[in-house]
Order: structure tokens, then C-alpha cells, then sequence
């Protein structure tokens, strides 16, 4: 028989593995920056955020603040370091100098607010209970914050009738993560984790269900689109075609 600790560390295991996915998703992304050697149009809001989540998320795993939750400090600190690569990459590519300087001080601002509430809840609070209250309940709104951002992207399918711009790999790995920690956190109940987490499995199934409702409406937009596109190439070449026969047809008959 498995034991409910047991169960609770293989949840979170797969759990570990999904979010991998998930903080690696942005990889070719970079990748194309590093190519072009230029940020473009990206913004590094989505980066900047989530690097203060997750410096949130180690504190409340550490040990003195809430015990036994080794699997939430060990993703979120590879998050952390995962996101901090995408920064500096962010701003070594940079061609602002203002956007560039804003990055590295937001940066230092989110540095400087993980160590002072780490200090503070340290030394302020005397119970590993009453640290996992403040700490964890900071870390719940910052969760519901970045689990709601895609709403602007199923808003736009909604109103586009189209799943183009919303990957189904992702939709998919966002409620697989979201079902994996709230199940690691109900096994032994977290109201912090599996809070924030249960809205994020609603909001992975309603883009699951989005998906199945526009799919074909997308595979008719993108068919439409390639069907002018075929036409307006034919087109053109009718009539490169045809003027190249008026123009030859003097010369052929002078001959």
C-alpha cells in the first residue's frame, strides 16, 4: 500500500517535470533573439514576473518557513534561475537604453523586496505556521495573478474564432500543472498552493475547451488564407505572363 506522503512526492515529481516544460516554453523565443541580436517588440513584464514568483515561492518552501515542501523549493528555484537567464539575455540584446536600464532596476527592486521580507518574517515571526501565512499568502495573489494572464489570449479567440495564438501543447501542460499541484496539495491540504493552482486547472480546461470549440473554424480561416494567397501569387504570374507576351509580340512579328 502507498503510503499518502509517498503519493504526494511522485505528484510532485510530475509536477516538477510539467512546470519544467512550462518555464522552457519561452526557449525559442530567445533563441530568435539571439539570432537576430535584437529583443524586437518582446516585452520582459512575463519574465519579471514570473522571477518574483518564484523567488516568492522558495521562500515559503524553505524549511523554517514551511516544512516539507523540498519539491516547491526545487522547480521554483530552477525557475528563478531559468528566468534570470531569460533577463539577461533580455538585456544584453536590448537596443534601448532606457528599456535596458528599467529591466536591471526592476530586477534589483524584486531582489531587494524577496530579502526584506525573508528578514523580516525570519525575525519578526517566531512559527513556521504564522511564516507560511504571511509568505504563502503573498505568493496565493501573485499565483492568481499570472495564472489569469491568459485571459487576454482566450478573449482573443474568442473574438477571432480562431486558436491560432493559443498552442495546444501549452493549454495542455498549464492544466496538467494545475491538476498535478492541486492534487499535491489537497494530499496534504495547502490552502496556498491549491488555491491558486484549482483556478489555474478551471482556467486550463476552458482554454482545452476553447480549443475544441474553434479548432475547425481555425483550419478554415488558415485554408481561406492560403487559398487568396495561392490565388494573388497566380495572379501575378498570369499577369507577368501576359504582359510578357505583349511586349514580345511586336518583336516576334517584325522578325
Amino acid at each position: 500500500m502507498v503510503s499518502r506522503d509517498a503519493f504526494r512526492t511522485v505528484v510532485g515529481i510530475l509536477g516538477n517535470i510539467i512546470s519544467l516544460i512550462l518555464f522552457t516554453s519561452p526557449v525559442p523565443t530567445f533563441i530568435r533573439i539571439w539570432k537576430k541580436g535584437s529583443v524586437e517588440q518582446y516585452s520582459p513584464v512575463p519574465y519579471l514576473a514570473t522571477l518574483i514568483n518564484c523567488g516568492l515561492w522558495v521562500l515559503y518552501g524553505l524549511p523554517v518557513v514551511h516544512p516539507n515542501s523540498i519539491l516547491v523549493v526545487t522547480i521554483n528555484g530552477s525557475g528563478f534561475v531559468i528566468e534570470l537567464v531569460y533577463l539577461f539575455l533580455f538585456i544584453k540584446y536590448s537596443q534601448d537604453q532606457k528599456k535596458r536600464l528599467k529591466v536591471v532596476l526592476i530586477m534589483l527592486a524584486e531582489f531587494i523586496f524577496l530579502a526584506i521580507l525573508g528578514l523580516l518574517v525570519l525575525t519578526l515571526a517566531h512559527t513556521t505556521d504564522l511564516r507560511s501565512i504571511i509568505v504563502g499568502s503573498i505568493c496565493m495573489l501573485g499565483n492568481v495573478m499570472m495564472y489569469a494572464s491568459p485571459l487576454s489570449v482566450m478573449k482573443l479567440v474568442i473574438t477571432t474564432k480562431s486558436v491560432e495564438f493559443m498552442p495546444l501543447y501549452l493549454s495542455l501542460a498549464s492544466f496538467a500543472n494545475g491538476v498535478c499541484w492541486t492534487c499535491y496539495a489537497v494530499i496534504r491540504f495547502d490552502p496556498f498552493i491549491a488555491a491558486p493552482n484549482g483556478l489555474g486547472t478551471v482556467f486550463g480546461l476552458a482554454q482545452l475547451i476553447l480549443y475544441s470549440t474553434f479548432y475547425k473554424s481555425t483550419k478554415q480561416q488558415m485554408a481561406a488564407r492560403r487559398g487568396k494567397s495561392e490565388m494573388g501569387l497566380a495572379e501575378k504570374a498570369f499577369t507577368g505572363q501576359h504582359s510578357a507576351e505583349m511586349n514580345g509580340g511586336p518583336q516576334n512579328g517584325g522578325v
